[in-house]
């Protein structure tokens, strides 16, 4: 089956974009989704998390406090690495075993930190979402309720957007409406049906 690694920084549509793909009857195996999945309460990566940062990272429910996380691993980048090491392993492995349970002719492997991961070759094709650096810190602010310096360290944390785009076999452009979105999503969609 051909995998479709879809990338793109904080804000660029990934979701909009895997949402048209999914309409289209196109399974998405979403990392962000998996990761959420794994450090659910009474789930081993929460256990480790929480040796690793201290149980002040953890609510009162026993859940992930994850604005606290965010703070913690977004301003120190050992810490962010320490996470991406419980994380990251827990979270690939899954999607190999969701993409063995699949008969599609392609999949679309939602994955945010394609490239920082060094995660290429679990792919077959990159498709990076684009859109213009002011746009994001618009979109992230509108939707997250966060400040912009905080927008401005995740976007810091990232592939540089140049390197992203130099990474690709596809990119969508994202800086107009939904129309426009999905129109780009068919013809990739029909170039992907015809690879695979």
């Amino acid at each position: 089956m051909l995998k479709i690694g879809l990338t793109g920084g904080i804000g660029s549509g990934k979701s909009t974009v895997s949402k048209i793909f999914s309409d289209l009857e196109i399974p998405i195996i979403d990392a962000d989704i998996i990761a959420h999945q794994l450090v659910e309460p009474g789930k081993p990566a929460i256990k480790d998390i929480a040796e690793q940062f201290g149980q002040q990272i953890l609510t009162d429910q026993g859940a992930l406090n994850r604005k606290q996380l965010k703070e913690i691993i977004f301003s120190d980048p050992e810490q962010k690495k320490t996470l991406e090491q419980i994380l990251h392993p827990l979270v690939f492995a899954e999607m190999e075993s969701q993409i063995k349970q699949l008969s599609s002719p392609y999949c679309i492997l939602s994955i945010p930190l394609l490239l920082e991961t060094q995660m290429q070759d679990f792919v077959d094709r990159i498709l990076v979402i684009d859109c213009p650096v002011e746009v994001q810190l618009e979109r992230v602010k509108n939707r997250d309720q966060l400040d912009i310096k905080t927008i401005q360290s995740i976007i810091a944390s990232q592939v540089p957007r140049e390197q992203r785009r130099q990474a690709a076999d596809d990119i969508i452009i994202n800086d107009a409406d939904t129309q426009a979105l999905a129109e780009q999503v068919k013809k990739l969609h029909n170039l992907y049906l015809s690879l695979a």
